[in-house]
């Protein structure tokens, strides 16, 4: 096993591991310190869900001898637009599956995970990647694992504590965005976005304002993730709205450029 039970045998330090059908990235954090110490992105091509992952991730686990170390806790979190957020009023644990086929397409077999947002009364229910976790039972034995949107939406929660104001964020992936609306610590839409070119990015965000009524010259868009300024995505929106800007990462106190701590935003956050 590669977490330690013992207090004389704790290493103090955490392995997080974001999964996704593109590849992995991992971060190694101290966690008396509570600041990452390594952070590293492994890209092994779009694949699909059938892949054998033990083919796929093994040349990185012989590549990176951090990934086989000694961890106090390890945390596998699974990167997709497969889930859904539900209040906890609505919520039931003995229905997952029907929360996520209004806007996912979901078979009896699939299995449903949920994480707990308690504070903010609602749940992230989500489809992982079974077969990855089944991989990293053999490898670690034990380890947590949660939705990567669970993060994102809970960190952008707390940015927005004690802000009136109505605003707009979204977080870019290589093959989707996630578009999340706050005001002041509650969440008003979260949805998750396929897009091919810069075309589909400004469609699905000027519609979705439109549905909401946010004037493209007046409501506030804050961006992070993968988009840096003056590539083709953030050209493209900023030719629409007014007030357009990245999200602000210079809290986040660490030694890695602002561009890996927007891109590896929920990483570093988890």
């Amino acid at each position: 096993m590669a977490q330690n039970a013992s207090i004389t045998d704790k290493t103090y330090k955490k392995l997080a591991i974001q999964v996704s059908l593109n590849g992995l990235s991992f971060a190694v954090f101290d966690t008396l310190l509570n600041k990452p110490l390594l952070l590293q992105k492994i890209e092994i091509g779009t694949v699909s869900i059938t892949s054998r992952i033990e083919d796929l991730f093994a040349t990185a686990f012989q590549k990176f001898p951090e990934l086989k170390a000694t961890y106090d806790e390890i945390v596998v979190i699974h990167s997709n637009n497969l889930s859904t957020f539900v209040p906890t009023a609505l919520f039931d644990e003995d229905y997952l599956g029907s929360y996520l086929q209004f806007n996912t397409k979901v078979f009896e077999t699939d299995f449903f995970a949920f994480d707990e947002l308690p504070t903010y009364e609602m749940n992230n229910v989500y489809i992982p990647y079974v077969n990855m976790n089944n991989y990293f039972i053999d490898q670690f034995g034990t380890f947590d694992y949660k939705h990567a949107n669970t993060i994102l939406v809970q960190k952008l929660l707390e940015a927005s504590k004690n802000n009136d104001e109505r605003k707009v964020f979204v977080h870019v992936s290589e093959s989707h965005f996630e578009m999340v609306v706050l005001q002041n610590q509650k969440l008003q839409l979260y949805n998750s976005f396929d897009y091919k070119t810069p075309e589909d990015f400004l469609y699905y965000i000027l519609f979705t304002a439109e549905q909401l009524q946010l004037n493209p010259e007046i409501f506030k868009l804050e961006l992070l993730g993968k988009i840096t300024e003056g590539d083709a995505l953030y050209t493209m929106i900023y030719k629409y709205v007014r007030n357009v800007s990245l999200f602000d990462v210079s809290g986040m106190h660490n030694q890695f450029t602002e561009k890996e701590n927007s891109e590896h935003f929920i990483l570093l956050n988890s």
